[in-house]
This record gives C-alpha cells, sequence and structure tokens, in this order.
C-alpha cells in the first residue's frame, strides 16, 4: 500500500465525512447514532487528546481514517482501543492494514498495556480476519448485541491484543 498515514487535521474531515457517513449508514459495522449529521459525526471520529485521529492518503484523496485512544479513563487508561474505517472505493488495497498496523505501533510506543476493541460485529468477517492476522484474540461475544441492516441481530465480539509479553489473559 502506498499512501502516508499523518495525523487528521478539522479540514480533513469534509474528505472522511463521505465514506464516515455511508459506512454508518449502511448499518453493517458501527452502532453509531443513526440520525447523525456532518456535524454531530464529527464529534463522534475526530479524537483529543489523548487519543488521536489519523488518515492514509494518497496524493490529495483520503482512503481511510482511524481513531485511537484510551478505551477507558483514570485506571483504565493503560488499554487502548481503536476503530477504522475504509473509503469503500479503497478496500481491497491494504488500507485497513496499513492503518492497523500504525494503531498497533502507536499504542506500543505511548505505552499501553494492550488494545481493546469493545464491538467488533461478528459478521465483519475481513475485520475479524484482519485483527486477527495481528494477534487479536476474540476474548467474548455479546449475543444480538448489534442490529444489523441486513441480517438482523448478530453478536459483537470484544478482541484484544497484549502489548506486553508476559502478560496473559485470565
Amino acid at each position: 500500500m502506498t499512501g502516508l498515514v499523518r495525523e487528521a487535521t478539522d479540514a480533513d474531515w469534509t474528505r472522511i465525512w463521505p465514506f464516515f457517513s455511508a459506512i454508518v449508514t449502511a448499518g453493517e459495522t458501527y452502532a453509531f447514532p443513526l440520525d447523525l449529521t456532518e456535524e454531530t459525526g464529527r464529534d463522534w471520529w475526530m479524537e483529543r487528546p489523548p487519543g488521536r485521529t489519523v488518515v492514509l492518503e494518497d496524493g490529495e484523496q483520503v482512503l481511510g481514517s482511524a481513531k485511537m485512544g484510551p478505551n477507558r479513563p483514570g485506571r483504565g487508561d493503560h488499554v487502548g482501543t481503536a476503530s477504522f474505517m475504509v473509503a469503500p472505493e479503497a478496500r481491497g488495497r491494504g488500507v485497513g492494514r496499513t492503518l492497523a498496523e500504525h494503531a498497533v505501533q502507536w499504542h506500543r510506543d505511548a505505552g499501553y498495556r494492550g488494545i481493546q476493541f469493545n464491538a467488533v460485529v461478528e459478521t465483519n468477517l475481513a475485520a475479524i480476519r484482519l485483527w486477527q492476522s495481528l494477534g487479536f484474540e476474540i476474548i467474548g461475544t455479546v449475543p444480538g448485541a448489534f442490529r444489523s441492516a441486513s441480517r438482523g441481530y448478530v453478536g459483537l465480539h470484544v478482541m484484544y491484543l497484549s502489548l506486553v509479553p508476559t502478560l496473559t489473559r485470565r
């Protein structure tokens, strides 16, 4: 994958919004509010420190975006989380993998002990395969916790990657 991963700016939102809106509206992968506008969507996606939002761009085109940061505040801030969106026309080109590898490395460099994905839709097989190829494990599934637009009630996986080699799951 060629392209540059860089910190997203407020000016990037107008290039993220079209695919963000299309993905949320499709109703297959994100449990965001159904009535998002361009302005309220920005609040859901554009992270502020200690989190961050990045874009992967090729020339002037934003191919995808990721947001990352602590999964929980306070005593839970040593475990990170992240979310990813790839523009439909850029799927299958390695954009998701590039963003995922960037997010994992960012969490490592920032001293996080692990990364937890709270809600990976069980029918999102491409994402699950990607996360597993990077070492994430499904540590639980909440049955019927997501209302897919095309499949009805499906499960949400909780996935985890330890960034501490000696840390074992109990």
